[in-house]
């Protein structure tokens, strides 16, 4: 079978607390691991979007308005739906398994995360990933 959730694809979340939010593939577990026999992969997603800016809008408004918050889980396959789109930004180094054992390695990975969206987001690639699905 092609394996095609490698890293840096954007997917949708589909049960849980997250559902119907973006996300990007981090690392990918084809095989499962032995406390998840199952194929899974660790994503890194926006669980808030940033919001419209308009032209009027002050330097103050427009930075809260492009303010995102984000997650880090590990996410069965049956979960996601995979999209066409891919992400390229470089979360390997900050976002891994061992983030997730502790409530601060947790933390400090979701700031990194945030912070690393957020630029991305003003630079103006990856539109569709920072827009909220409509359905």
């Amino acid at each position: 079978m092609v394996k095609f959730l490698k890293p840096n694809k954007a997917v949708i979340l589909l049960q849980g607390r997250y559902a119907g939010r973006k996300a990007v593939i981090v690392k990918s577990f084809d095989d499962g691991s032995r406390d998840r026999p199952y194929g899974h992969c660790l994503v890194a997603g926006l669980k808030k979007y940033p919001k419209k800016v308009i032209k009027k809008d002050s330097a103050k408004k427009t930075a809260k308005k492009s303010r995102v918050k984000c997650f880090v889980k590990l996410v069965n396959y049956q979960h996601l739906m995979p999209t066409r789109y891919t992400l390229d930004v470089d979360l390997k180094d900050v976002v891994n398994t061992d983030v997730l054992l502790t409530k601060e390695k947790k933390v400090g990975a979701n700031k990194e995360t945030k912070k690393r969206f957020e630029e991305r987001f003003k630079t103006g690639k990856n539109r569709w990933f920072f827009t909220k699905l409509r359905f």
